[in-house]
């Protein structure tokens, strides 16, 4: 039987287990990025493991988060990772250089290679042909240090591309297509595969944005062809030699295929609070603007920002739209700039932020009290903009600007002819902002420079075989990792000092949660269903832990959540009967036992303290099972754990 391009760099980098789905493999990782948002602890776990150089082909730490230094404490950040990443032999892309995936697309992906990243988003090195991951921080730090990373074999899923899309509709737009029709969690444990004829209209970078969405389907990831496509936009990077070709066997197996004609797509648009609440953007042509956000990994590459400004030419914005353009990166902004393309942009009234994640992860340009932001972004999860009843709707480049335009929200294909714009043949580069790692005999007497912000890792504790704990919080359906460990620019400088950030653990949720938590010692937490879904940000999982949480008890969990958690120390079992998560009531005490024979036999009994039990699913691997019995992946290593 042939095999799927996913299946195909699979089999070249499996280290160990079979590629049955469903079972547990170990991969070999080519290159690993990390930001600064999770790179800190990712490299405080690294220096842990007393490694004296990263054992990969590539690493990368990348600063794109926190870039608003309104204290002391991200500059201090910055400046750990900046020494820690020459001591260890990883390159440095300072603040400024761009957002990380963008950045990797640009100058680093390669096609046929293996990467994960301490960002969910990673996966959109797809686009290119790579099988990129996004995974927490801890995995990150094993996989530099030489380790191979741990997943489920997934299933292959194909999406089936026929015609070409029409003029204002975009790779966006078939993302969110996707999404309407798989949901948030429709991809989950599943390899998303992008082929067929339509494959050939689209561009890396748009081939990006699909990948890069891949991740709001809970998608393992998602990957494309590498062809000609791929070939052309490497040789106009400089990068040719990188070229691999790639392809799935004419007889490979799926185990679901799904059909998009491009060429009937509409203009979609994701609704508050989910990126999965999609429906035409026509159907909203009378809700009010108040604000337009371009940019984000998902769509702020220079095709993007082209398309943007050709748009805005000789237009303004409505008086009433605060609008802001982030390009993705240091080379997207000097060849906006030298083509003239950012004078037309400037023009309009649009505000140019840096090449920085910025409003996405609500650091800066937060909406107005209820305002309506339209964002090119690929997350609406409520408060995450850094207004509590902010609405925000995910769209195009080309619906921001119309919209931006008219002060509604308008369909671009109402405004006429699309705009055409022609890529370069060879793009500008500059890699004068990514530092190279100090040579290693220079690397074992160099200092690594860290501020009073940063603190120690957590530490864990292993399981007896007896668990007693209050039930501290009880949660419903899609609980993202936004409202277990938020972001913003309040928050996001303590990402390197646990005890500080536990105070805004589930505030979302429950404010009260973080002081209930502490107070109980040991406590457990009920979900419903796709629990943890969103970033990959190990700190949802690392905080729980820091306040005492020993389980999660939910009706399902996303992927990497529940890795992290297992990597925390912290048991993730399902309801064996989803109905049993009815009958339980937050403060209540909950007693699991016989936990090292269960975890064996997959399944544990809970009871409550009236005497209630119920049963509870544990499918963990061996290894998964000794991680947790030793307190988390750190002290496992420690042990000698591979």
């Amino acid at each position: 039987m042939g095999k799927t391009i996913a299946q195909k760099i699979i089999a070249s980098h499996l280290v160990r287990g079979d590629m049955t789905p469903g079972s547990e493999i170990a991969l070999r990782i080519d290159q690993t990025l990390t930001q600064d948002a999770t790179g800190t602890m990712a490299y405080l776990e690294f220096e842990t493991m007393g490694i004296d150089r990263v054992r990969t082909e590539l690493s990368v730490a990348y600063v794109d988060h926190n870039t608003l230094q309104c204290g002391f404490e991200n500059s201090d950040d910055h400046r750990y990772l900046q020494t820690v990443a020459a001591k260890y032999g990883v390159r440095f892309s300072r603040p400024g250089n761009g957002i990380c995936h963008q950045v990797h697309l640009e100058r680093f992906g390669k096609p046929g290679k293996t990467l994960i990243g301490s960002d969910s988003h990673t996966p959109t090195g797809g686009g290119l042909g790579m099988l990129a991951f996004g995974a927490g921080g801890l995995d990150v730090a094993v996989a530099m240090g030489g380790g191979a990373y741990y997943i489920t074999m997934p299933k292959m899923f194909k999406v089936n591309l026929t015609g070409k899309l029409r003029p204002y509709v975009t790779a966006k737009d078939v993302s969110l297509e996707l999404l309407r029709i798989l949901s948030v969690k429709g991809g989950v444990g599943a390899i998303i595969e992008w082929g067929g004829e339509g494959v050939a209209t689209l561009s890396v970078p748009e081939r990006g944005t699909i990948t890069n969405m891949g991740t709001e389907l809970g998608a393992t990831t998602s990957i494309f062809p590498s062809d000609e496509i791929t070939r052309q936009f490497l040789a106009a990077q400089g990068r040719e030699e990188d070229f691999v070709p790639l392809s799935s066997d004419p007889d490979a197996q799926y185990d679901r295929i799904i059909d998009i004609d491009l060429s009937t797509l509409k203009p979609m648009i994701a609704c508050p609070h989910s990126p999965d609440n999609v429906v035409e953007v026509a159907s909203l042509k009378d809700v009010k603007v108040d604000q337009v956000c371009i940019g984000s990994c998902t769509n702020s590459s220079l095709y993007d920002m082209l398309k943007v400004a050709a748009m805005l030419k000789g237009k303004t914005v409505d008086p009433s739209v605060s609008m802001s353009v982030s390009p993705g990166s240091r080379q997207v902004l000097t060849m906006l700039s030298d083509c003239g393309a950012l004078s037309d942009i400037l023009a309009s009234g649009a505000r140019v932020l840096e090449c920085a994640c910025g409003p996405c992860i609500g650091m800066g340009f937060s909406p107005n009290s209820g305002g309506v932001s339209l964002r090119t972004f690929n997350r609406n999860f409520l408060g995450r903009s850094g207004t509590r009843d902010g609405q925000v709707y995910l769209v195009s480049p080309e619906t921001a600007v119309a919209s931006a335009l008219t002060g509604y929200i308008t369909d671009p294909t109402t405004l006429g002819e699309g705009v055409t714009v022609t890529m370069p043949q060879k793009f500008k580069v500059n890699d004068s902002a990514v530092l190279m790692p100090l040579p290693p005999e220079q690397a074992k007497t160099a200092e690594v420079l860290r501020g009073p912000n940063i603190k120690e890792f957590p530490k864990s504790k292993p399981f007896a075989d007896t668990l007693s704990a209050q039930l501290v919080l009880k949660v419903g359906d899609n609980i993202t990792t936004d409202h277990i460990m938020p972001a913003g620019a309040k928050i996001l400088p303590y990402r390197s000092n646990i005890p500080y950030l536990s105070k805004f653990c589930f505030e979302v949720c429950d404010p009260t949660f973080a002081e209930r938590a502490k107070a109980a010692g040991d406590g457990i937490v009920i979900g419903g269903s796709n629990y943890g879904q969103g970033s990959s940000r190990e700190h949802a999982a690392l905080v729980p832990m820091y306040l005492g949480i020993r389980c999660v008890i939910a009706k399902s969990f996303a992927r990497i959540h529940v890795a992290n958690l297992i990597n925390a120390g912290i048991l993730p079992v399902t309801f064996a009967n989803p109905e049993d998560y009815d009958r339980l009531e937050q403060g209540g005490n909950l007693t699991i036992s016989n936990i090292v024979k269960g975890m064996e036999e997959g399944k544990l009994t809970v009871t409550d303290e009236t005497g209630f039990a119920f049963q509870v699913v544990c499918n963990l691997t061996d290894r998964q099972r000794a991680i947790l019995l030793a307190g988390g992946l750190l002290n496992y290593t420690r042990e000698g754990g591979q």
